[in-house]
């Protein structure tokens, strides 16, 4: 007996651990209006890159894309503002070995079921305010993904690197439902058993100013 409730605390804590292991989205609230933003284009692109990373049971996929026209502003040290502009044509797979089915999965996420590239692009990022907030930048801005825009605050970093700015947000998880991505989420269809994709998409930004 005293074996069989040892085996019910351990299971428990498992599983205590497990739920504590769920991952947080960042909030995605309505667009924050606001005037045009005049792109300065001071963004090293060749060191810039959006990172991400995409879930369903039994496996995960990860890669990159790249930057274009982007700029960040930075005056006394501090972020004033800054548009990042995604380059949706230049989405890369990192993960999978076998190039066929690499290129296989980069056309799927291009087409209509994903993000349409053909039809929108670029999707961007738009500084609105920084806070600083427990040694850490609470950046908030429009993010926008496909014909949405919603307004999210994501946790990042400000150094100065010889005479360059870097940015570095941490890894923030966004709700690709809010953006009218629907393709396999559990959110827009029913029935999908263990055929589903996670709702949410694991980013992260490093952006470089030019030397």
């Amino acid at each position: 007996m005293k074996k069989v409730i040892i085996a019910i605390v351990a299971v428990s804590a498992i599983l205590v651990s497990c739920k504590g292991e769920k991952k947080e989205k960042v909030e995605a609230k309505e667009e924050v209006k606001v005037e045009k933003v005049a792109v300065v284009n001071n963004v090293d692109l060749s060191a810039s890159i959006l990172n991400w990373k995409g879930t369903k049971p039994g496996g995960a996929h990860n890669g990159t894309v790249a930057l274009k026209e982007s700029s960040l502003v930075v005056e006394n040290g501090k972020i004033t503002g800054g548009e990042f502009i995604v380059d949706m044509a230049t989405i890369k797979n990192l993960d999978i070995k076998n190039p066929e089915y690499g290129a296989k999965l980069v056309g799927h996420l291009s087409n209509g079921d994903f993000f349409d590239v053909e039809k929108f692009p670029t999707s961007k990022f738009v500084i609105t305010s920084v806070e600083e907030k427990d040694g850490k930048l609470a950046v908030t801005g429009n993010l926008t993904i496909k014909d949405v825009t919603k307004s999210i605050t994501i946790p990042a970093s400000l150094t100065q690197e010889n005479g360059v700015n870097v940015f570095k947000s941490d890894n923030f998880n966004i709700d690709r439902a809010d953006f009218n991505v629907k393709y396999g989420s559990k959110k827009w269809y029913d029935n999908l058993k263990d055929k589903f994709i996670d709702d949410l998409v694991e980013m992260s930004f490093e952006v470089r100013t030019k030397a």
